[in-house]
């Protein structure tokens, strides 16, 4: 293994996967993973979803950086987020809400558990 790596969807294995139906609010959202480091407690990749919304809630700690699309992070108390090409933003453990994908999306992510 290479002690540096590339954030590219190149030679890494897809993970296609939807939301818990119980945590489903509108749409069928398809999230493509492309997990590209998985181990003590940190996990790095590439995320993908077509539009729909869904509830989250976060234990965790994550890093995003847009890279295409649009989606929405709707907070429980009503603050809206938006999410487009460019941003970046840390999700902290606690959050909760919604997750809207309003254009098809594609983000990379590091996640620390």
């Amino acid at each position: 293994m290479s002690l540096i790596e590339r954030v590219t969807q190149d030679g890494a294995v897809a993970e296609e996967e939807r939301p818990d139906p119980a945590k489903l609010v509108s749409g069928d959202p398809v999230h493509t993973t492309w997990s590209l480091e998985e181990g003590n407690g940190l996990y790095c990749g590439l995320w993908h979803s077509t539009p729909g919304a869904w509830r989250v809630s976060y234990a965790e700690w994550e890093y995003i950086h847009i890279l295409s699309g649009h989606s929405i992070l709707r907070a429980e108390d009503g603050s809206e987020t938006h999410l487009r090409a460019g941003d970046s933003l840390i999700i902290r453990p606690g959050f909760a809400g919604i997750w809207e994908v309003v254009e098809t999306t594609l983000k990379d992510y590091v996640i620390r558990v």
